[in-house]
């Protein structure tokens, strides 16, 4: 069983994404690394390009900023570097550049993919989520944050990102048939330093959007302001080790009383249903759960 790593990235210098830890959290369950790096106006390529000569496998392209709406372009770049992977490889490991996996969950993912492997009504593997936001010290409590999604596929060709590259699909537009495996995917892309955080904000949105609804819709700041959120909980876990010197490193302070919980009724709601159920009404699934 051959597994290859994918992902994208440009600017992750500037925009202080954890590529470099991102790449790393997965390395040690693949042969080799693909990363799709970007025109970027910093030293991205020299940084992805340090971190394993031997595993990483570089594929510079230039970003189509043209294809702004929805976010498409994100997908686009996901396609390009899964294309890139040689058929010789079974399963492909897909890890954005503010996810970091947690290594306690190596030993059973590795269980799964091969109890997995030869089973055709099985397209990928569908991971857990924790989204972090402010600091490493709390996460997203409202339903909005995504709860589980596909990181693996198997070397299909007919695969494909879907929309801005959350998860995918598959030719004909149908949704992936997945098994769930529980280990866990930790998401950052909502912990950064103020200044850079409302940078990354300002300059993502042109992704999605035109610069005049960016003008009407985006307020200048100089950094961001993290007290809006509406619902946090405290982590009491354990973060990756790749992340252990970059959270040592953090040079801001975010503190949260999360008795201060200005959730919607309606996601309150959907909240207590799945506590008492394991069922959350509403929630997006892009894939088809298969035992």
């Amino acid at each position: 069983m051959k597994i290859a790593g994918f992902t994208f990235i440009r600017n992750a210098i500037t925009y202080d994404y954890p590529i470099a830890e991102a790449i790393r959290s997965i390395l040690p369950i693949c042969d080799k690394v693909f990363v799709a790096v970007g025109n970027s106006q910093d030293d991205t390529r020299a940084l992805v390009e340090s971190i394993d000569p031997k595993k990483v496998i570089l594929l510079d392209t230039v970003w189509d900023d043209s294809m702004r709406e929805g976010g498409k372009v994100l997908a686009l770049e996901t396609d390009k570097v899964f294309q890139s992977i040689p058929k010789e490889y079974d399963w492909c490991f897909y890890i954005q550049g503010d996810e970091i996996f947690h290594e306690e969950g190596k030993e059973v993912l590795r269980e799964k993919m091969a109890e997995y492997l030869n089973r055709s009504d099985v397209d990928g593997l569908l991971l857990l989520f924790r989204h972090f936001y402010g600091s490493y010290d709390y996460l997203g409590a409202n339903t909005r944050w995504y709860r589980k999604e596909i990181r693996l596929v198997k070397n299909n060709k007919d695969i494909y990102s879907y929309k801005d590259a959350q998860g995918f699909r598959k030719k004909g537009n149908k949704k992936l048939r997945v098994a769930e495996v529980p280990v866990y995917v930790h998401h950052y892309g909502w912990v950064k330093e103020p200044v850079s955080m409302q940078k990354k904000k300002q300059d993502f949105n042109k992704l999605y959007h035109n610069d005049d609804w960016i003008e009407k819709n985006i307020a200048p700041a100089d950094s961001f302001d993290y007290s809006e959120i509406d619902a946090l909980l405290p982590f009491k876990g354990t973060h990756p080790l790749v992340m252990q010197s970059r959270i040592e490193q953090k040079n801001w302070k975010f503190t949260r009383d999360p008795s201060q919980n200005k959730m919607a009724w309606k996601h309150r709601a959907k909240l207590w249903v799945e506590k008492w159920t394991g069922y959350r009404p509403g929630e997006y699934k892009n894939y088809i759960w298969v035992k």
